[in-house]
């Protein structure tokens, strides 16, 4: 049995109509795939963030793995930014609802 290569763009295509259908069975059945490879990249997708593998190269990993960070760090900071930003919001609503109706 000979072991089949999918690219980055497919697996994520595939985990992504997993989510959506919420149905990893059905879709494995669509594109001929063992329900358990796609298990597998969802869990690799969980832990690492990606579906592609690590380099073997001891530095090549360390780059992969601190570009990686660096993307999770930024997405952190603008989650944090978003999150401060709506509860200033309801802040503001709240006071605002206070004024208007006052107990």
């Amino acid at each position: 049995m000979t072991k089949k290569q999918y690219s980055a763009e497919f697996k994520e295509q595939v985990i992504k109509e997993a989510q959506e259908t919420n149905n990893v069975a059905l879709v494995a059945r669509r594109y001929e795939i063992s329900p358990s490879t796609i298990h597998t990249w969802i869990r690799r997708k969980r832990k690492t963030g990606s579906v592609s593998t690590l380099p073997k190269a001891k530095e090549a990993r360390y780059k992969a793995m601190e570009k990686q960070l660096k993307e999770v760090s930024t997405e952190n900071d603008r989650l944090k930014r978003l999150i401060a930003e709506k509860e200033l919001e309801l802040s503001i609503l709240r006071e605002l609802r206070d004024l208007s109706n006052p107990r």
